[in-house]
Order: structure tokens, then C-alpha cells, then sequence
């Protein structure tokens, strides 16, 4: 196959604003896709007991919670830990490659264990009593049921443990045999935003590929999802080292594109042709996102996303632009930020604050995802600690911003 060659010049910040938009399938092309297939196309949705899940899926296929949690019941999607050891979710095609690529991160805790006089075979032996307590009870148990099970066979590592991030030996074993596929977390009550978890057996077939093959995939999938991006930025989600990350890339044909900004972006040949035949939409296309959307978060980009006017504007005097993630979820039209927004669960609206009055299509957008979290999660969580009160300052702060419009 011939390489299309792109002219720099060509490759301003607004036009791949509006291709990584489109290759996001935010444009409305995954409209009435299922939740394995959006995965698959936007990439793996970042879960940290937050609604960032649900909002992936319902901004770009419309899915509302019940079919998203019958998914997640049905094995067609799952929360796993997977590269840098981070918990996504993903769908079932990913499931065995995807643990394999977090098996590194499960691994490391027992580092700090053996500083503190824990033996492997120990963990071993404690990783088989667990699935064996767990494949007797035949229904799920949370990992306080578990240690009353196991008693003596967890072992507390006491104030030195405490410090260590390691109080007892039960959550290394169970981060192992979770990377290992014998065993899953299930969530308490089906839902994805609420992070209270119990374990079951699960014995998930092994990948049958080696870890250089499953790089490979990952690179193929990350620089896909983005539609390219920097070296730099592609070892932020994979977290591979030079070579390992240079070795995927050769393995995909990646090929290096610069960018009107000097930056240069790794992409796929076939997305270099696709890009030089893309011309950005004309009209608006809004959507509501969570600030750990793949969008934002695959690449931490954010400031690419604000227009130069925009790039000083503060809330709670940080500067929006200077973010590596940011702290309110964005507003966006095409790929650029317009604005950001935060759900108040006890007033049941969204406190919005657009960088210019907002249009029709604007407030129509913030009434229809509004009225979804109401109906659907009844609060919208960025991660398992954010509460309401917690998340009352940024509320105040929209508001004033809105008010004043600076």
C-alpha cells in the first residue's frame, strides 16, 4: 500500500480536533451500536467507580443503563485491570489480551510484600484457598465475606504494612488470580458508578498470544482510537517502555506524520489516507463527556482542544488550558471545548458554563443528557470518592462563571 504524504500545514490543531472527533464516533456514526462495538471503535472506557462508562456509551450509541448493566451481566463487556495496571472496561473480544497486558502491575505489589517477609509460595497457596472458598460458596463474596472465610490464612502485615499501601496478603492474591482470569470482580449492585465489588470464579481462557503480539494489538487499537498521536503520549496509555513502544509500532506499519504545530503524530497508513480525504463538518455537532473520556484522557491533550481565546479562562483560579486532566467535565462541539459542566443531584440539573451564550443545539444537548442522569444514574460521579458535597465548589464556580461569563 501506498503512503499518502500530508503537508504539515494542512494539519492544523482545529482540523485534527475534528478528525480525533470522528474517529472517536462522537459525529453520531456509532448511533445504535452495541456497547462491545463502541468499545471497540472509541476505545476502552476508564473506570474509577465513576459514570464515565454509562456516558461513553450513551453520547456516542444512545445506550441507556439497564442495556449497559444487562452487558456487564452477560460478559459482553467487563471492567478489568488491563494496561498500566488500570481498570477499563472492555469488551469480550479484549478480555484475555486485555489482562495479559496488566499482569506486570499485578505482579509489582509483591515487591513490597517481600520487603516485608511475605514468601511467594505464601501468596500462591492463599491465591488456591481463594478460589477454592469461592468456588464452595458458589455465589459471589466481597473481600471482607472472603477474609472471614480464609481467617488465618490472610495474614495481617500490621503498621509497617499500613505504610506500605499492603495491610494484609489478601489483596495481592487476589489482584493476581484477577490478572490471571480465575477470578472477576462483580459489582454489588450491577452498576458500573458504584464501586463496591464482590469476587466469583471465572477461569478465562489465556490469550494464546505473547506479550509482544498483545503490545502490538494495543498499539493498533490506542493509535485507532486516536486517530495518531505522539510518542510520548502513546507510552502515557501503554505505558511501554522506548523500545517496547518502537517494536509495536513497527509491528502496526505506523508511520510518522507532522503537524502544522511541529508535533509529530505516529498514525496508521490507512488513517493517513482517511485524513487526506477528511474535511471537518460544517454544522455543530454537541456533546456532553466525562473528563476521563477517551477523547481527552488516551491522549491528556485537553489544551489542544481549547481555541486560543479560551486557553486563560480559570475556575477556582486554575487555568484551564495549563491541566493535564481536567477537574470539570467538558462541554464540546466537533473536538473543541465550548465549555464545562457538573451534575448537582440535589437540585437534579446540570450547572453549565459555555465560554459564549450558548446555541439552540447547546441547550437542547444539556436538557437531553441532564434529563438521562436524572432518569438513569440519578448522579453523576467522576470517580468512587466524588460526592456532592465534595463537588459543591466546582458546582458554585460554574454557576459564577456562567453569571458573569468569565
Amino acid at each position: 500500500m501506498t503512503t499518502v504524504s500530508l503537508p504539515a500545514q494542512h494539519l492544523t490543531t482545529e482540523l485534527l480536533r475534528a478528525w480525533s472527533w470522528q474517529r472517536q464516533g462522537l459525529d453520531g456514526s456509532l448511533k445504535g451500536a452495541s456497547s462491545q462495538e463502541v468499545l471497540d471503535r472509541a476505545g476502552w472506557a476508564r473506570s474509577v467507580g465513576g459514570a464515565n462508562p454509562y456516558l461513553t456509551l450513551f453520547a456516542r450509541a444512545g445506550l441507556r443503563r439497564e442495556q449497559v448493566d444487562a452487558d456487564v451481566a452477560a460478559l459482553r463487556i467487563h471492567e478489568l485491570p488491563t494496561a498500566r495496571g488500570c481498570t477499563y472496561v472492555l469488551g469480550q473480544d479484549d478480555f484475555a489480551w486485555g489482562l495479559q497486558l496488566g499482569r506486570e502491575a499485578a505482579v509489582a505489589p509483591f515487591k513490597v510484600l517481600a520487603r516485608l517477609g511475605v514468601e511467594r509460595s505464601e501468596i500462591t497457596l492463599l491465591e488456591e484457598e481463594v478460589v477454592n472458598t469461592l468456588a464452595e460458596a458458589g455465589n459471589p463474596l466481597d473481600p471482607q465475606q472472603l477474609r472471614d472465610e480464609l481467617g488465618g490464612s490472610v495474614r495481617s502485615l500490621g503498621e509497617e504494612g499500613k505504610k506500605k499501601g499492603a495491610s494484609t496478603t489478601l489483596p495481592t492474591a487476589l489482584g493476581l488470580l484477577q490478572a490471571d482470569g480465575r477470578i472477576r470482580r462483580v459489582p454489588v449492585n450491577g452498576r458500573l458508578d458504584q464501586q463496591r465489588y464482590a469476587y466469583t470464579v471465572w477461569n478465562l481462557p489465556g490469550s494464546d498470544v505473547d506479550d509482544a503480539t498483545a503490545r502490538a494489538w494495543l498499539m493498533e487499537r490506542y493509535l485507532r482510537w486516536t486517530g495518531g498521536a505522539t510518542l510520548k503520549q502513546s507510552q502515557w496509555f501503554t505505558a511501554f517502555t522506548v523500545a517496547h513502544s518502537k517494536e509495536a509500532l513497527a509491528a502496526v506499519d505506523a508511520v510518522e506524520v507532522p503537524t502544522a504545530e511541529g508535533a509529530v503524530l505516529w498514525m496508521l497508513p490507512d488513517d493517513v489516507e482517511r485524513l487526506a480525504d477528511f474535511s471537518p463538518p460544517g454544522d455543530e455537532q454537541i456533546q456532553l463527556l466525562a473528563g476521563t473520556d477517551s477523547l481527552v484522557l488516551l491522549r491528556r491533550n485537553s489544551q489542544d482542544m481549547f481555541d486560543e481565546a479560551d486557553r486563560d479562562r480559570k475556575v477556582l483560579d486554575t487555568t484551564l488550558a495549563l491541566q493535564a486532566d481536567l477537574s470539570d467535565h467538558p462541554i464540546l462541539d466537533r473536538g473543541r471545548i465550548i465549555g464545562l459542566w457538573q451534575y448537582d443531584p440535589e437540585e437534579e440539573r446540570i450547572a453549565a458554563w459555555t465560554f459564549a451564550p450558548p446555541t439552540a443545539a447547546v441547550t437542547q444537548r444539556i436538557a437531553e443528557v441532564e434529563d438521562w442522569i436524572r432518569t438513569d444514574l440519578g448522579d453523576f460521579r467522576s470517580f468512587s470518592l466524588d460526592s456532592p458535597s465534595s463537588r459543591q465548589p466546582r458546582i458554585k464556580a460554574l454557576d459564577e462563571s456562567a453569571r458573569t461569563g468569565s
